[in-house]
């Protein structure tokens, strides 16, 4: 495979072999892919003035067949995304997110659309929780597991704001009663997630839970890396 010039971010990088780095990246047309960047860490190596690092948009060329291409150029067309303090944290979980979750070479454009929202929105917004319940929902409906949310999955009927559904996750809402199971929701949660709209605190409380509750079993029983570190530093010393 030879590319040139494709859209891309680097999500993560590991050493590999005294000189040479691992990158996994994400890109427009090719999805998550696997490329080595030879000698990129010899003393004073600069390759092509890029900066290999996670949140610095990139137009990656590689070539090879199999599972890892060899980096030919990387150039930056833009300043990196500033991120900063928490925003940056809830870049990072993003980054687990996508890979874990998207297998390599397979492609996912609109997701990357997203990908490249997620981090603007969290780097100039306020609402970093919206900025990241939005992205969550939109990979899961890249991944084939998109959520029903503007309609009754038993009764047909359009998801009212002002009632309270149990939401199962492989079924979708449904209007609570006292025998239902599932996550209790309001429909106003289910509305604005679904037009991506703002969220008070309470609708970004359920929001959360109902979206956690979705990703789960696609994430196993492993948890994430960042979330488990970002709730420690968030304890009393």
């Amino acid at each position: 495979m030879d590319t040139g010039g494709e859209r891309g971010f680097v999500l993560h990088h590991y050493p590999y072999g005294e000189t040479s780095l691992l990158l996994e990246a994400f890109t427009y047309a090719f999805g998550r892919v696997g490329i080595v960047a030879r000698g990129v860490r010899r003393a004073g190596k600069a390759f092509a003035g890029a900066q290999l690092r996670p949140f610095q948009p990139l137009l990656l060329t590689w070539a090879g067949r199999g599972d890892l291409g060899t980096l030919v150029r990387a150039e930056a067309p833009e300043a990196a995304i500033e991120l900063k303090g928490n925003a940056m944290w809830c870049a990072f979980y993003v980054n687990e997110l996508v890979l874990r979750l998207l297998h390599r070479h397979e492609a996912h454009a609109d997701l990357y659309v997203a990908y490249d929202d997620v981090l603007r929105a969290l780097a100039d917004t306020d609402c970093q929780e919206c900025a990241l319940r939005i992205f969550e929902k939109r990979l899961l409906a890249a991944l084939g597991y998109g959520l029903a949310l503007l309609r009754d999955a038993r009764s047909g009927e359009p998801v009212r704001a002002p009632a309270t559904y149990r939401y199962m996750v492989d079924e979708g809402p449904v209007a609570a009663d006292a025998r239902s199971e599932g996550l209790m929701v309001r429909g106003s949660t289910l509305i604005a997630l679904a037009r991506e709209t703002s969220m008070d605190p309470d609708q970004l409380r359920e929001a959360k839970m109902l979206l956690r509750a979705a990703l789960a079993p696609l994430l196993g029983g492993k948890p994430l890396y960042t979330r488990s570190l970002f709730r420690s530093m968030q304890k009393p010393t």
